[in-house]
């Protein structure tokens, strides 16, 4: 029985001291890593700041911390090596009254900035899957 607990400490040792499996960094890669997400997201947001439909939200805000925070989320959503330190989705959104139409006017605009990056449809559509979830915690209800 002494042993098996010994073998049991030892299996138990190598599997703590094991690294992480690796992260998948593909999508990371795919949107140009830092520097092409933070081209993406002042992209997205002059393409805000013009579109008529939503320039609205954008007025009162510190564009400067809204442009970090969504390189931060976007970063981390892609398997990037950062971390979001912003706030929750429901707390950066709650009161703004943001309904359907204002979250996919906004999400065109994310499109047309990768597209003018040069961005792969499918590369797209992989960051679009990760940030639709969000979707509920931004909309009004």
């Amino acid at each position: 029985m002494r042993g098996l607990s010994i073998i049991l400490a030892l299996l138990l040792g190598a599997c703590a001291a094991s690294p992480p499996p690796p992260k998948d960094d593909s999508l990371y890669r795919g949107l140009g890593e830092h520097q092409g997400i933070t081209r993406i997201v002042e992209g997205m947001l002059l393409n805000a700041a013009r579109n008529p439909r939503i320039t609205h939200h954008f007025a009162d805000i510190d564009i400067e911390r809204l442009r970090d925070k969504l390189i931060e989320q976007i970063c981390v959503e892609a398997g990037g090596p950062c971390v979001y330190t912003g706030d929750s989705m429901e707390e950066s959104h709650k009161g703004l009254n943001i309904d359907r139409g204002d979250f996919n006017a906004l999400v065109e605009d994310l499109i047309d900035a990768m597209e003018a990056e040069g961005v792969a449809v499918p590369v797209q559509n992989r960051l679009l899957a990760r940030l639709a979830p969000m979707r509920g915690q931004i909309i009004e209800r």
